[in-house]
């Protein structure tokens, strides 16, 4: 059977409190049901659906960001995302994509990881 749909991004930590609280801040997702696995870890929910699975670990790969090059999600509220990136001193590249009719932000979380946001270009420009 072919693949259908994505399911989920899965990254590795070595600071899951702090993951779980970047993407829960950020993005609103929120830590949910989880198998009981052997290994500490959380899953992130957003509307019911798992969308990000963190395993924590003592080590983490070097490079930090491994072999994803980024996770991408869609979004709503570009103005504000990148008020909450500013108060956190998060920094951003934000590009506007006519062709694509999008603008994708992107910034790292707290493991090095990649997040890529794509909001419409509808949306206004952050001042």
């Amino acid at each position: 059977m072919p693949a259908t749909a994505m399911n989920h991004f899965t990254i590795l930590t070595d600071q899951l409190d702090e993951t779980v609280k970047f993407y829960g801040e950020l993005l609103e997702l929120e830590p949910g049901k989880r198998p009981n696995f052997k290994f500490p870890g959380a899953w992130l929910y957003k509307e019911g659906q798992a969308i990000l699975h963190v395993i924590a670990g003592d080590k983490m790969p070097e490079p930090r960001e491994g072999v994803i090059d980024h996770m991408a999600f869609s979004a709503t509220g570009l103005v504000d995302m990148v008020e909450r990136l500013k108060s956190r001193s998060i920094e951003y590249d934000l590009r506007r994509l006519e062709d694509a009719n999008v603008w994708q932000l992107f910034f790292f979380d707290p493991n090095g990881a990649k997040v890529e946001l794509d909001f419409d270009l509808s949306e206004p420009a952050p001042a």
